[in-house]
């Protein structure tokens, strides 16, 4: 019986199940103390208040470790109508999560800060998912510094800061949308 290509695909779906095993192996046995060392020491490092490294680890092989920021006062209050009462506005000041998949992949993802009650929560932002081989000390200060640069662009919202989107179509310099020359 020829089975054409039949047998190098079920050869490629038993190793992609051995690299399973592997990866979930390598998540207990090194990735995840790493990950817990490595960002614990930039907590330190970097001295950022209520920070907080913890490890999820109620479902065995889907586990995670978040650099957790904790959360704060937003400073906004809502006054509850009738009385002098005020309610703070709570603020998630956001998280850096590498999140162990069903295949013993790693994706690491960033959740915004956010204030509750004001706004829709952006959804987590896949950063991307890697093998466990994958990941070293250089790639978790990258992530750091892509975590850095959400978390302060969100503080630093400002609606006047040019758009990242090109131009599309013809727009001259020098000249008003009416087509007139500028003097």
């Amino acid at each position: 019986m020829d089975l054409g290509t039949l047998i190098s695909k079920a050869n490629k779906y038993k190793q992609i199940l051995k690299n399973t095993e592997l990866y979930r192996e390598a998540w207990h046995k090194d990735i995840k103390p790493k990950l817990t060392e490595t960002l614990g020491k930039m907590v330190e490092e970097i001295k950022f208040p209520k920070a907080e490294v913890i490890v999820r680890d109620n479902f065995e092989n889907l586990e995670s470790v978040t650099l957790d920021l904790g959360r704060s006062s937003s400073g906004i209050y809502e006054n509850l109508e009738g009385t002098e009462v005020k309610r703070v506005m709570v603020k998630s000041n956001g998280s850096l999560i590498y999140q162990q998949l069903f295949n013993g992949k790693i994706m690491v993802m960033i959740l915004s800060p956010n204030i509750e009650g004001y706004g829709q929560p952006k959804p987590p932002m896949t950063v991307e998912i890697l093998r466990p081989d994958e990941l070293n000390t250089s790639f978790v200060i990258r992530h750091m510094e892509l975590f850095l640069n959400d978390i302060t662009e969100w503080e630093d919202f400002d609606d006047d800061q040019p758009s990242k989107s090109p131009t599309i179509g013809f727009n001259p310099i020098g000249f008003h949308h009416d087509g007139q020359e500028e003097g």
